[in-house]
């Protein structure tokens, strides 16, 4: 069996720029063996209807229940990525934690120092949980526990793909966890965090990001899980990271923090919003920057210019409208940024998909939001 790994598409620095920016490139996307492919979240989605239309629909109740069952270890591989053993070692009485909304993997294995791991889950898992276990018949055939036959599960799995319409194999409780790690860093979760979620090694983590204790990386994640429950800001681009240093001046206040993924950002406020938002060196905060205030620059070299915030990476995606076009651009941590261009700024561009470019923006178009 190919081994899985996630790993970079992008073009790593040379060294001279590799010094300048402190770091090692980061990677983003999940290699996929034998050329087999994921499913995006469309697909997932259809895939969970078609889960939840099966689980009810029979008027046994023994067989709703083992269909329900089959439910949620399909709910915890596809939100957690988790491999299949180990969602069926799970004890969805004591594993899950819902204050924290966080599911432990691994238990027996962590309490001999090896292997376990917390990882977070969306609000909305968490209370389907709870409501699914408050169930008295429920409670009693579980007996504590998700396991069942692995190869009774991955033929029910390949069974709802086949009725999705998809490829049997696409089914596959590997290919659901894949398509997971994809489809959180395709919604700008850093990689490490991923590496983390997914139970990866991870010797490539930047020094910024050890830094990040546990409590903060799982803050990190549940952030984006929340966002990606929600959906509702208008801005594209969004940083999550600690602060690192605020500089206050007599109108406003510098205010730099760095990333998960050891991106230094910078930004200008105000000595009031400073002050109304309790800001302190240590917090953790997001950013987020509106896609016309980014300015693409093409070339290896980073640009002159007096914009503070810049990020080197590669065209991934061109959309172009009557008026505007919006490019999507990969930086070297996985995350993804949005750029609108006029027409005629388009034109002077010359950019093509895998072409390198630097997003740059300045401190003043940066806002800042607490958790």
């Amino acid at each position: 069996m190919a081994r899985e790994k996630i790993t970079s598409k992008i073009t790593a620095p040379d060294e001279r720029t590799s010094a300048k920016v402190g770091r090692t490139s980061q990677a983003h996307l999940v290699a996929i063996p034998d050329g087999s492919r994921c499913l995006d979240t469309v697909q997932l989605t259809r895939l969970e209807q078609d889960f939840r239309r099966w689980a009810a629909a029979s008027h046994r109740d023994d067989v709703r229940l083992s269909r329900r069952r089959i439910l949620l270890i399909f709910l915890f591989i596809r939100y957690t990525g988790a491999k299949l053993h180990e969602v069926l070692a799970v004890n969805p009485f004591q594993d899950v934690d819902h204050q924290r909304q966080t599911v432990s993997f691994g238990k027996s294995e962590a309490s001999l120092g090896r292997g376990g791991r917390e990882v977070q889950i969306p609000e909305t898992l968490s209370q389907e949980l709870q409501e699914a276990l408050a169930d008295p018949a429920f409670q009693e055939f579980l007996h504590s526990h998700l396991a069942v036959d692995p190869g009774h599960v991955r033929r029910k799995f390949y069974e709802r793909a086949l009725a999705c319409g998809f490829p049997k194999a696409l089914g596959a409780p590997d290919v659901i966890r894949r398509s997971r790690a994809v489809e959180l860093m395709q919604n700008n979760l850093p990689l490490p965090v991923v590496q983390k979620m997914l139970g990866h090694s991870t010797p490539n983590l930047t020094a910024s990001f050890v830094d990040f204790s546990e409590v903060e990386i799982q803050k990190a994640a549940r952030f984006f899980l929340e966002k990606e429950a929600r959906r509702k800001t208008s801005a594209r681009n969004t940083f999550f990271g600690k602060i690192s240093a605020i500089k206050k001046g007599d109108i406003q206040a510098q205010v730099e923090l760095v990333t998960l993924a050891g991106d230094r950002l910078v930004t200008v406020i105000t000595n009031d919003s400073l002050l109304r938002l309790g800001l302190k060196t240590g917090m953790l905060i997001s950013a987020e920057v509106k896609a016309p205030w980014v300015v693409l620059q093409k070339g290896e070299e980073e640009p002159a210019g007096s914009a503070e915030n810049r990020f080197r990476g590669t065209v991934e995606r061109i959309l172009k409208g009557r008026v505007t076009t919006e490019y999507r651009v990969r930086i070297a941590d996985g995350t993804e940024l949005c750029a609108v261009v006029s027409q005629a700024g388009s034109r002077g561009l010359e950019l093509r998909p895998n072409d390198t470019v630097w997003a740059v923006f300045n401190c003043f178009a940066v806002v800042l939001h607490l958790d």
